[in-house]
């Protein structure tokens, strides 16, 4: 196992391997990912968990086990976390170590601060959904392009027809061999030999993406990502699906009875939403007072991994599952969309996924650092005299 510059561990599955490359996988995850650093305050919500093993086995999240003393949310000090890539797939995800925590140090909420303002995705690169043509064992790749130009090193235009020879590394350390050629009427980007047996390898189809980046080293890196065709999230190889869902919940219940470590996986690309959150994040989204009628905007990736902001009404605060999960904050905001563009928005989002679109009105200060919780996962957090942080974000609206 090795530690990465940025103080993730990091292996790419089974047997020690050399380091996943962070920039790669961020860019594999999406563009609104970004992991907590180690040793930070985070909030662990179960209920999220929950929906990730319920998306990824295509259930209902009523099929879980119930554990009525669990908490709907946890406090905890993140202790590491190691990326993954799995070996069959692709898909990337990652293990956390959490540990609930009944008090902790202005160490760990600065750390808590400081990864809100980092910036773990390649600053170079270019993401398309894969064409028909793309996937066809004749032709080729057809690179956009501004992206080629920018990705790719400059092609020698004097040569006729201009190309070269790229060498490109996955996940997993692989190494892919394509031509690059200047061709055609009109003339376009293309990736031929060596294409066709990239795309049979790692099982494309119309519809799947491929990412270039460019790192920090300025290595050419390349990642896939599989549309959504009823596959499992995390492969046989890395959990089985009984143990997902038979103990998850018992883990993080014992968890916080005895403020022991336990792990946790988390799939980006599987989950509805990221149940791990920074404490800061949290902490000034808890400040934030939320009504009905309130106009917000909520960043969303778009389909060659971009990011755009789409505008927002909240229309209803309420539980998402009264009888397991009462007066958790987790997706406790109904919302109605502007654009009838936005059908795949969510209908449910958490109040630190949001930003209101008018100064919101803070119950307590801005710069606010609570000390101490009463209780790990428990509403209310002890406070400094004069100054109490609840859940009345959302209580004081039901």
């Amino acid at each position: 196992m090795k530690v990465s510059s940025n103080g993730l561990l990091v292996n790419s599955g089974e047997g020690e391997r050399k380091a996943i490359n962070s920039e790669l996988w961020h860019a594999c995850a999406g563009p609104l990912v970004s992991l907590p650093p180690v040793g930070s305050l985070v909030v662990y919500f179960p209920q999220g968990h929950s929906e990730q093993v319920a998306a990824s086995m295509q259930k209902e999240t009523d099929f879980m086990p119930n554990y009525p003393n669990l908490p709907s949310k946890l406090i905890c000090i993140l202790h590491n976390v190691t990326l993954h890539a799995d070996a069959e797939t692709d898909e990337v995800y990652a293990q956390m170590t959490l540990q609930p925590v009944s008090k902790y140090d202005k160490e760990a909420i600065l750390a808590s601060d400081m990864g809100l303002k980092q910036n773990k995705q390649p600053a170079e690169f270019f993401c398309k959904t894969l064409t028909a043509s793309d996937t066809s064992t004749h032709g080729g790749f057809s690179v956009p392009r501004r992206a080629a130009e920018k990705i790719f090193p400059t092609l020698d235009y004097s040569m006729q027809p201009p190309a070269q020879e790229l060498v490109a590394r996955d996940l997993h350390d692989n190494s892919w061999n394509f031509r690059h050629i200047y061709r055609g009427q009109p003339k376009r980007h293309l990736l031929t030999t060596g294409w066709s047996v990239f795309v049979s390898t790692k099982r494309l189809f119309a519809g799947d993406s491929v990412l270039f980046i460019r790192d920090e080293k300025s290595q050419l890196l390349l990642g896939v990502r599989h549309a959504n065709r009823q596959q499992s999230a995390l492969s046989s190889s890395v959990i089985s699906s009984d143990s997902m869902h038979i103990g998850i919940l018992a883990a993080a219940a014992h968890a916080a009875a005895n403020n022991s470590p336990f792990t946790i996986f988390y799939n980006p690309r599987a989950s509805p939403a990221e149940f791990v959150i920074p404490f800061s994040k949290y902490n000034k989204a808890m400040c934030t007072q939320v009504s009905l009628g309130m106009r917000f905007r909520m960043m969303s990736e778009t389909e060659e991994s971009g990011v755009r902001r789409y505008m927002g009404t909240i229309t209803g605060i309420s539980d998402v599952d009264p009888a397991r999960w009462k007066n958790s904050q987790w997706r406790n905001l109904q919302v109605g969309w502007d654009e009838s563009t936005a059908g795949e928005r969510p209908s449910r989002v958490s109040v630190w996924e949001i930003e209101p679109v008018v100064t919101p009105f803070y119950i307590c200060p801005p710069f606010f650092r609570p000390t101490f919780p009463r209780q790990p996962g428990m509403p209310g957090i002890a406070a400094p005299t004069g100054v109490l942080v609840t859940n009345s974000a959302t209580n004081n609206q039901q």
